[in-house]
């Protein structure tokens, strides 16, 4: 069922691949900060089109990746877990939406370990799924379970393409989910069976173009365009895909989840 969400976004006004933190980026390769403009404006369309909230944050130069908002907090009830990232070229972007939430009025908690916001806790009805092995610590569970007041449900990420949960699993409304099973360790394979036995599950060939860093509102889902075969299957399950191009952004390893933070303002 459509909810109205509130989200949080940055242009990539600064947006280029300078570095390499991730296997998505290539510092030889040609980037175009126009088009990620382009592509990024588009995706923002999409969300006021729907009817959802958009508010924005302020680029900051020296930080090209803060286009990805989804790594700027977790923010469950109006309480707001902030960010410690693991690698140093992102470091800023930590203080700088913790920051954002204070001065719009919100009790931010600050992070006791490596934690990258959205890209690694993902709210699904009332339970928080934690994804670790490449970035967020394990530690980090504990904290997000004290802060935010939900149970947690650690996953285990074995493949490094796939270095954050939201580039692995798509939560859909409050008891559905998409994911790629072959990104997780054997265990939390069986967890997310027993947790979500109507998962939809995505193939290589979507999974490889960021098809489940994915937006749902519970009916719409905002998808790379070039997620075809997920797409024809959300729509089998009576969820409406949308299809957006981000191809310049994901030459950093993002996509239309990475961009957008939801704000859980709460009662």
């Amino acid at each position: 069922m459509f909810s109205h969400r509130r989200y949080l976004m940055c242009r990539p006004t600064h947006f280029a691949v300078e570095y390499a933190i991730n296997p998505w980026m290539d510092p030889a390769a040609p980037y175009d900060t126009e088009l990620a403009v382009r592509q990024w404006t588009a995706l923002r369309e999409v969300y006021t089109g729907l009817g959802h909230t958009v508010e924005e944050i302020d680029p900051l130069p020296g930080l090209p990746d803060m286009v990805f908002a989804a790594n700027g907090a977790t923010v469950v009830d109006g309480t707001v877990l902030a960010v410690q990232f693991r690698d140093p070229e992102r470091a800023d972007e930590g203080p700088a939406y913790a920051n954002w939430f204070r001065r719009a009025g919100f009790d931010v908690v600050e992070a006791k370990a490596v934690n990258e916001g959205e890209g690694d806790i993902l709210l699904a009805g009332e339970i928080l799924l934690a994804g670790t092995g490449f970035r967020t610590a394990h530690e980090s569970h504990l904290q997000a379970q004290e802060v935010l007041r939900r149970p947690v449900v650690s996953l285990q990420l074995v493949d490094p393409n796939y270095y954050h949960l939201d580039t692995a699993l798509c939560v859909l409304d409050e008891r559905t989910i998409a994911y790629l099973p072959e990104a997780f360790t054997p265990g939390s394979r069986e967890v997310l069976r027993r947790l979500f036995p109507d998962a939809i599950l995505a193939g290589a060939d979507d999974a490889a173009v960021l098809g489940l860093n994915a937006v749902s509102d519970g009916r719409n889902v905002v998808l790379p365009v070039q997620a075809g075969n997920l797409a024809q299957q959300l729509a089998d399950r009576g969820f409406r895909p949308i299809g957006v191009d981000l191809s310049e952004l994901r030459k950093a390893g993002g996509g239309p989840k990475c961009c957008t933070l939801e704000i859980r303002a709460g009662d």
